[in-house]
């Protein structure tokens, strides 16, 4: 079995089909439904720009088969922004090919090279598979998040 070709790259404009999949998917994951202006609002985002959101996209074969959302904010506590990854999501088909790994370093590279101080994620407590990898790529903060919705 030969190994299969992965590239991490920008997500075009004209993907956008296949990247609402795996965006659904991610929604399934964490039984969540999003309306679809705040999907469209999101496609523009991540391609505005004036906006400081990005998106990554992981090719199998040239087929997107994973994707990250990540962003920079201020800090009260650093100079630097943070990066935020946001949304990190790898088609069921496609995991176990370091996708997930190969996303989060691309995301490292860019906040480096960005001059960020750090990135940082959350996930559900629940979310052991993701977690088992997680646990060797960062350190947990020791940080409970608390939320209000409006």
């Amino acid at each position: 079995m030969s190994k299969p070709d992965i590239i991490i790259r920008s997500v075009d404009t004209h993907e956008r089909a296949a990247w609402e999949l795996l965006w659904k998917g991610y929604q399934t994951f964490y039984e969540v439904a999003l309306s679809d202006e705040v999907t469209a609002a999101t496609w523009a985002r991540l391609h505005d720009p004036r906006e400081p959101m990005f998106l990554l996209g992981a090719y199998v074969n040239g087929t997107l088969a994973g994707i990250v959302h990540y962003l920079f904010h201020r800090s009260c506590w650093t100079i630097a922004d943070y990066c935020y990854l946001q949304d990190l999501f790898v088609a069921e088909t496609a995991r176990n090919l370091g996708l997930g790994r190969a996303l989060i370093e691309a995301v490292e590279r860019e906040a480096r090279a960005a001059g960020a101080s750090r990135v940082y994620w959350l996930t559900k407590e629940d979310n052991t598979t993701a977690r088992a990898l997680y646990d060797r790529l960062a350190e947990r903060s020791g940080f409970i998040q608390y939320r209000k919705l409006f």
